[in-house]
């Protein structure tokens, strides 16, 4: 057997010499030069770039406000106390989701309900937050799994007929409609963030959007601790007196990252263009494959594709998913796995939360991988990755 068709994990050459990680940021000249003029100006931070961010992104989003914070936790932290959720209110989210989307609602007192999610795209299942309302339900926080928007119709329906607030975590899903309608436009509050692994970076920083004056009011009070103006609206009008009128945090987004994010904002088609492309390769490279299946996508959608997650039939694998997976990573390809139940973390089992709320969510989770998408891959990464699944595959006998 030549060298290079064994595994490296059983001490063969590896596909590529450097690992190739998951996501990565895509910084270029004109993203640098957006920081350096900032750090050169009088504002670091709750200066002018903040407010020409929010207005920059609510167009591109097609919202008529946003207000820009630190995290995308922060801005489901900020979401959750805009929609007046409180002490022993309920509401219903995804397992299916890294934390944030269930910890904004333990931060205020509420108590997080999990509803099951679509097996074939692990978006939130409209019949399942149906299931879980009880009158102690305020809200419904959908996510936007991998870059696919959720079945907001649907979900509106239902939040409407119960009086619920229906928030977007769409940090997944900058640049991806439903309906031919934008992410930003279809829930009461749409959630972003800007890690450096999302479709643009701040460096860390979120944004809500919203079309309701009185949350967008709320929102911009919590990120500045409660206060009803900032440093700098106080600056313009010759003052110093200000109130804190709500318990706050300081959430703000420094000038530096709004310019940054200015900068990344332009290039947004281009990014979310370039991750469908590689999608679409994946889609063609993987389409005969016993051994895994790419998530389903909705016709009536598009997604931005943040993650390009597979389901491995593990009944034709002589594997499991963690031989899997530690054989990729072996080859340097960076896969990942997006993610955990919330409610398995040991923080959640103290809660009083069980296995088995969530059937269609736990078997996918012991299914799922995650492939390397983000927009700086090479035509040869994203090669290098169907090169090291053929080969993982082909060492079981299985052709790809």
């Amino acid at each position: 057997m030549n060298e290079k068709d064994i595994l490296a994990i059983n001490g063969g050459k590896p596909v590529r010499d450097k690992l190739l990680p998951y996501g990565h940021q895509c910084i270029d000249k004109d993203d640098i030069k957006a920081v350096i003029d900032v750090l050169c100006s009088d504002w670091l931070t709750t200066g002018p770039k903040v407010v020409e961010f929010e207005e920059r992104f609510a167009e591109a989003v097609g919202a008529k406000y946003a207000v820009a914070v630190n995290s995308g936790t922060a801005a489901l932290h900020a979401a959750a106390f805009a929609a007046g959720i409180g002490q022993n209110d309920e509401v219903i989210t995804t397992p299916m989701t890294f934390a944030a989307s269930a910890n904004c609602v333990l931060y205020i007192g509420g108590r997080p309900i999990f509803a099951d999610v679509e097996a074939d795209t692990l978006l939130l299942d409209p019949f399942s937050v149906e299931s879980k309302i009880s009158p102690k339900t305020k809200a419904i926080i959908a996510v936007d799994y991998a870059g696919q928007p959720c079945d907001y119709d649907a979900l509106k329906e239902i939040s409407d007929r119960y009086g619920l607030v229906l928030i977007a975590d769409a940090c997944h899903a900058l640049g991806a409609t439903y309906k031919g309608r934008k992410v930003g436009t279809l829930a009461d509050m749409t959630v972003f963030s800007f890690h450096p692994v999302k479709h643009i970076t701040t460096g860390e920083g979120g944004m809500i959007v919203t079309d309701n004056p009185d949350f967008a009011a709320k929102l911009r009070i919590f990120r500045n601790h409660g206060i009803t103006t900032d440093h700098r609206q106080r600056e313009a009008g010759g003052s110093w007196f200000y109130e804190i009128v709500e318990l706050g945090y300081n959430y703000r987004l420094p000038d530096i990252n709004c310019a940054l994010g200015m900068s990344q904002l332009e290039k947004l088609d281009k990014f979310v263009a370039r991750r469908r492309q590689i999608a679409a390769f994946y889609d063609s490279a993987f389409a005969d494959t016993i051994a895994l299946s790419p998530l389903a996508q909705h016709d009536d959608r598009m997604s931005s594709y943040h993650l390009y997650v597979v389901k491995l039939r593990l009944n034709k694998l002589n594997a499991d998913r963690s031989r899997f997976f530690a054989a990729l990573r072996a080859e340097n390809i960076g896969v990942n796995v997006h993610y955990i139940p919330v409610y398995w973390h040991p923080y959640y089992r103290k809660l009083g939360y069980e296995k088995g709320l969530c059937p269609v969510a736990e078997k996918s989770y012991e299914e799922i991988i995650t492939f390397p998408l983000f927009p700086a891959m090479s035509d040869r990464d994203v090669g290098d990755v169907v090169q090291a699944v053929k080969k993982v595959l082909d060492t079981q006998g299985i052709k790809i």
